[in-house]
């Protein structure tokens, strides 16, 4: 009996796979050169399990184009910390989005590697659903905010403002353009977080694309120089540089 019709009688992994899986650096990487023709999918999983893979490690089962075929063994290589990079990156471009999204985040990654699965993962944004941008934007680390932020529906941005990686150098950009939909601006200024800072009701003030309401409320809480500025801005509706004139005393 080989190994893969032990693992398929008895329902364990098979010897090689535990051998695989426990073995020291030197140990692990001898057995993939001497029985790499026995490795399967399931011992290549526990290889790729097993912390002490090197690079010639990960290498080796890259080489193997049936192992590859196996969506589980091609994300492992990909995102495997010692993954050379050219290998990790040309792996990520057929990963899933939530597994792009996982590599973007992980810190054990290299930084070349995690910008590479932020840039495929803003190439699918567009042809993904509104409930995946969603669940993206919630989880999405600060290369992919960066696009995500320019994302026109309101739940997107909502659900980004739910996310702890969000800065506020990341968000002003975002309410400084006249070209923000007013959906959008409205969504950041009835944020109980956001909505209370003093940078963001500046800008949402300042920004003529700002709907009225919204606006309004912005104004009891700004500074003299910053109502003097939205008084002056005639692309700015009238009843908010009237508002902001009497706030200044300017009947």
């Amino acid at each position: 009996m080989d190994v893969h019709d032990e693992e398929h009688a008895t329902g364990r992994p098979s010897s090689l796979a535990a051998l695989l899986r426990q073995a020291g650096g030197e140990e692990l990487l001898a057995l993939l050169r001497a029985r790499g023709g026995d490795v399967g999918p399931a011992e290549a999983l526990q290889a790729l399990a097993n912390p002490h893979l090197g690079a010639a490690g990960v290498e080796l089962l890259a080489e193997r184009r049936d192992l590859l075929a196996t969506y589980e063994v091609k994300r492992g290589i990909a995102l495997h910390p010692k993954a050379p990079e050219v290998l990790a990156r040309r792996l990520l471009i057929s990963l899933f989005w939530n597994d792009l999204l996982a590599a973007s985040s992980d810190m054990t990654l290299r930084p070349t590697v995690r910008r590479a699965a932020d840039l495929r993962l803003g190439e699918r944004l567009p042809g993904l659903s509104l409930g995946e941008k969603v669940n993206i934007a919630r989880r999405a680390g600060l290369g992919l905010i960066q696009t995500l932020r320019q994302q026109p529906q309101p739940k997107v941005i909502a659900a980004l403002l739910e996310n702890p990686r969000l800065t506020e150098g990341s968000l002003l950009p975002m309410l400084s353009r006249e070209t923000t939909p007013a959906p959008v601006l409205e969504t950041v200024a009835n944020d109980r977080r956001w909505g209370v800072r003093y940078p963001v009701r500046a800008a949402l003030a300042r920004n003529p694309s700002t709907p009225v309401q919204a606006a309004l409320r912005t104004l009891p809480h700004l500074r003299k120089t910053d109502l003097q500025t939205v008084s002056r801005d005639l692309r700015i509706a009238a009843p908010v540089r009237r508002r902001a004139r009497l706030l200044l005393g300017e009947g």
